[in-house]
C-alpha cells in the first residue's frame, strides 16, 4: 500500500503499532515503503528486540539471584506453602486482552520462584530427582534459546551428533558391542517404547493391520514395577488384565520361580507371552531384580526382556556398585536407550514423511533420526547429560553415584542409633525407608491399634514440614505396611549435615505426637 493510505490508519491502530514496534507515529510515517494489508502494518518486526533483550537480561538476573545463588543455602525454605485458592490470588493468574508491563511480568517471575518448591534445595528429598547441576542448567538455557527440534540433521546438526555420542557411550556401559537408541522424556515414555517395540518384534504385522486377528498378548512385570507399565498396556491396547504381576520377595525383588510359573500358566491358557519387564531400582524400595536368572527364563521361552533402569541405571557408571545390575548385558530393551537391535526403532515407527525425510538430500540422511521416534518435535535432552559429562568426566559422575550411596548408608546407620526410628529393610540403593515412632507410641503393644496410630504419624509430620518449609520428604503405605517415610539420596548438594538435619527435624516436628 502507498504512504497516503498508511496515513489514514486510526489512532488506535497507531497505538498498537507503537507498542509492537517500539517506534512513534512520525518515525513510521517517514518509512518510504510502509505497507498495510488487511489493517495490519507489515514493515519491521512485530517485537521490540531491544525491550525484549532488556527483559531477558533482568529476568536472568532474578534467576541468578533467587534460584542459582540460593540453591545450596539451607537457611532458605524448601517451600513457601500456600493453599491453592490463596495462591491463585497472589499470582493473579487471569489472562487479559491487554498485555502487562515488563515490571509486572518481572514481579510475576519473582512470585513464581518464591512460591515454587525448590527441588534444588539440599533438603528436598521428596522424589527421584533433586538438585542442580550447573552444566546441565546452562545446557538447558542454550537449548531453550536456540529452540531446536531433534528430527533432521539440517535443523539440528549439533544436537543429533551429541545424542549419537551419548548413546554410543551408554551402550558401552551396558556391555553391548552395538545397538540403537533414542532419548525419551522420562521413564514412563521409555517403558511405552519398550512394550511397543517388543510387541512389534513379536508380530511385525501389527504396524499395518492393527490389533485385529492377534492372539491374546500377555506380558510379565514385577509387583514392584513402575505404574507406567499398566498405563502403557492400556494405551497400547494390550489391556491391563494382560499384565501378569509377578510376586516379589521381602526385599521387593522379582522371584524368578514365580515368573516361570506365570509364563507356563499363560501358555496353558492359550495366551501369547511376548515380554518380561524387569526393574533395576524400584520406585519405593529401590530393589534390583535378579536380571541373570530372569534372562535365563526369557531365553528358554523366547521372550523379549526389557529392564526399566530409569532409577537404578546410574549405578552402571560406578565400579563399586555396578554389581547391582549384574546381567545387564542381556537386556534387549532398556530405559532411555531403546533397542539393542539396530534398525528396530525405525522399522517400528517410521512413517516416511516426505516433507521431512527426503532421501535425495545433499548430506548423509542416516543422521535424520526423527523417523524412529513416536514424536515429531523432540527436545535435545541428551545435550544436558552430554555437557555435564564433558565437564565432570566419567570419574566425576562415578564420584556422585558413590557419594549418594555412601550418604544413604550413613543415614541408615544413624537411624539404627536413634530411639524411635525403625527401618523397613536394609536398603541396597539410595532409597531409605523407615518409620518414626513418636514417644506416645513407643510403649504400646504391637497390634492393630498401634499400626493404625502409626499410620497417621507420617502425614502429620509431612504437613508440618511443608508449612514450615524446612524440608520435603515423601511417605506412603506399601503392600500392607502402614505409612512410612521414603528418603531418596540423589542431590549432589546434599551432605552429611543434611542427613543429620532430617532426623533431627522429624524428632522436633513430632515431639508432641
Amino acid at each position: 500500500m502507498s504512504l497516503p493510505l498508511l496515513a489514514c490508519v486510526s489512532q488506535g491502530s497507531w497505538m498498537r503499532s507503537q507498542r509492537y514496534f517500539g517506534v512513534g507515529k512520525q518515525e513510521m510515517l517517514q518509512k518510504k515503503s510502509a505497507v498495510l494489508v488487511d489493517g495490519v502494518i507489515l514493515n519491521g518486526p512485530i517485537m521490540d528486540s531491544k525491550a525484549g533483550e532488556k527483559f531477558v537480561e533482568e529476568a536472568c538476573k532474578i534467576i541468578m539471584e533467587e534460584v542459582i545463588q540460593k540453591a545450596d543455602d539451607v537457611t532458605e525454605k524448601v517451600c513457601e506453602w500456600q493453599a491453592p485458592e490463596k495462591l491463585k490470588q497472589i499470582l493473579d493468574l487471569e489472562m487479559r486482552d491487554a498485555g502487562e508491563c515488563h515490571q509486572k511480568i518481572l514481579q510475576l517471575c519473582r512470585d513464581v520462584i518464591k512460591y515454587s518448591v525448590k527441588t534444588n534445595h539440599p533438603r528436598f528429598f521428596n522424589q527421584l530427582y533433586a538438585g542442580m547441576d550447573y552444566y546441565s542448567l546452562v545446557a538447558r538455557f542454550l537449548t531453550e534459546a536456540l529452540n531446536p527440534s531433534v528430527y533432521t540433521y539440517e535443523v539440528s546438526p549439533v544436537f543429533l551428533l551429541v545424542e549419537e555420542a551419548v548413546i554410543k557411550k551408554m551402550i558401552e556401559f551396558v556391555g553391548w558391542e552395538e545397538g540403537d537408541g533414542i532419548f525419551n522424556p522420562g521413564g514412563s515414555v521409555s517403558n511405552m517404547y519398550a512394550m511397543n517395540l517388543a510387541r512389534y518384534k513379536f508380530c511385525p504385522e501389527i504396524k499395518e493391520k492393527g490389533l485385529s486377528g492377534l492372539p491374546r498378548l500377555v506380558l510379565f512385570a514385577s509387583e514392584e514395577c513402575h505404574y507406567s507399565m499398566k498405563k502403557a498396556a492400556s494405551f497400547l491396547g494390550i489391556g491391563t488384565e494382560n499384565v501378569y504381576f509377578i510376586k516379589t520377595d521381602e526385599r521387593g525383588k522379582m522371584i524368578p520361580e514365580e515368573l516361570e510359573k506365570q509364563v507356563q500358566r499363560a501358555r496353558k491358557e492359550g495366551s501369547a507371552p511376548f515380554l518380561v519387564c524387569a526393574t533395576a531400582g524400584t520406585t519405593v524400595l529401590g530393589a534390583f531384580d535378579p536380571l541373570d536368572k530372569i534372562a535365563d527364563i526369557c531365553e528358554n521361552h523366547g521372550l523379549w526382556l526389557h529392564v526399566d533402569a530409569s532409577w537404578g541405571g546410574s549405578a552402571l557408571i560406578s565400579g563399586k556398585h555396578r554389581r547391582l545390575l549384574h546381567g545387564i548385558h542381556r537386556w534387549k530393551l532398556c530405559g532411555l536407550l531403546a533397542s539393542i537391535n539396530a534398525g528396530l526403532l525405525k522399522k517400528c515407527y517410521s512413517a516416511e514423511a516426505a516433507y521431512l525425510f527426503q532421501q535425495d538430500k545433499f548430506y548423509d540422511v542416516s543422521y535424520d533420526t526423527g523417523d524412529k521416534s513416536i514424536q515429531c518435535s523432540r527436545r535435545p535432552d541428551a545435550f544436558k547429560f552430554w555437557l555435564m559429562w564433558k565437564a565432570l568426566g566419567t570419574t566425576g559422575l562415578e564420584e556422585r553415584v558413590n557419594r549418594a550411596l555412601a550418604l544413604a548408608r550413613y543415614l541408615v546407620e544413624e537411624i539404627k542409633k536413634r530411639e524411635g526410628f525403625q527401618l523397613l529393610l536394609e536398603p541396597e540403593y539410595a532409597n531409605v525407608c523407615f518409620w518414626y515412632i513418636p514417644p506416645s507410641l513407643r510403649k504400646m503393644e504391637d497390634g492393630p491399634e498401634f499400626w493404625q496410630k502409626l499410620h497417621q504419624v507420617a502425614p502429620i509430620i509431612k504437613e508440618r514440614m511443608m508449612k514450615k518449609g524446612s524440608m520435603m520428604l515423601g511417605y506412603q503405605p506399601h503392600w500392607g505396611k502402614v505409612n512410612f517415610f521414603r528418603q531418596v539420596v540423589i542431590n549432589p548438594q546434599a551432605s552429611r549435615e543434611d542427613m543429620d538435619f532430617l532426623l533431627d527435624e522429624i524428632e522436633l516436628l513430632a515431639k508432641d505426637l
